[in-house]
């Protein structure tokens, strides 16, 4: 698993203000004229807020992702592990957030050798919501192929059970999506199904980066839990969990082709339609006697 030793330290935003209170709330005002039978009438809602950020490594712009404006760094730290920028989360020196009125940029400064395999990589992102590999200059660069789990001594084993809890808890802890109806949320949850911390985006990988971002700079070990997901299972979502050595996928919806083989071929188990009292595995230990 990639080291999460050493996190930068956040930096001071414009203004002098932290980076956490530049950071929207995420959801936005507006006014819906809302029709049933016999009755037409005007009121007011909240949606998910869609904002462009920039992520900026080393002063060059490598992608523009349309994210949801809060825990912004979690979000780059995050997706720099997850696409393989960096190898551990020590590789980045230093984290500069500046919010502007029509998007923002995330600044990191990385290590030269990190930077140099970038270049050499030549991708340039396009960011959207409902896509992890928009922008791909061609299918060579495509990963299909992550490494599998290394063995862990002691993994805690992940029950049935601990992951209905997890689906009984979740909607606690969705105050975005309370308030939108419109946002993904990506949850860590402990052996035991409780759940220890959430992000919320418009974008399910975008949630997901945010959590690995976040469990990073909390020096997390990310082998002993799983992740569970509000969203389909898809190929993106797969292979940032298996890049990060997360010993299971959960998910509320299904799951394609493509997550399932991803899944196999690196060692981690994919529980997908997860309801309170149910769910489907399609990859892991309970297949193999199938």
């Amino acid at each position: 698993m990639p080291e999460t030793t050493n996190p930068p330290a956040a930096r001071r935003g414009p203004g002098g203000q932290n980076d956490e209170g530049d950071e929207r709330a995420g959801s936005i005002a507006c006014a819906v004229v809302r029709h049933g039978p016999g009755f037409s009438r005007p009121g007011r809602d909240r949606v998910a807020e869609e904002f462009p950020v920039a992520l900026v490594f080393n002063g060059i712009s490598h992608a523009v992702m349309m994210t949801t404006p809060r825990d912004l760094e979690a979000f780059a730290v995050g997706f720099a592990l997850t696409e393989g920028i960096v190898g551990a989360a020590s590789d980045i020196f230093d984290i500069e957030l500046a919010m502007h009125e029509n998007g923002a940029e995330v600044r990191l400064r990385i290590a030269q050798e990190a930077f140099l395999l970038l270049r050499q990589r030549r991708r340039s992102l396009a960011g959207r919501t409902g896509c992890g590999v928009c922008g791909l200059e061609s299918l060579a660069l495509l990963d299909l192929a992550p490494a599998p789990l290394a063995p862990v001594p002691g993994r805690a084993e992940i029950l049935p059970e601990a992951v209905w809890r997890a689906a009984r808890d979740l909607p606690a802890h969705q105050p975005l999506m309370r308030e939108t109806g419109g946002i993904h949320a990506a949850a860590w949850c402990a052996p035991d199904g409780g759940v220890l911390r959430v992000m919320e985006d418009v974008g399910r990988h975008n949630a997901l980066d945010k959590l690995i971002g976040q469990l990073a700079l909390a020096r997390a070990d990310l082998r002993q839990g799983f992740v569970f997901m509000s969203s389909r299972a898809s190929y993106e979502l797969v292979r940032k969990a298996a890049r990060m050595q997360i010993p299971a996928l959960a998910t509320i919806s299904a799951p394609t082709s493509l997550a399932i083989g991803i899944a196999r071929q690196a060692g981690m188990r994919l529980l997908s339609f997860c309801r309170r009292d149910s769910l489907s595995e399609f990859a892991g230990e309970a297949l193999a006697h199938c």
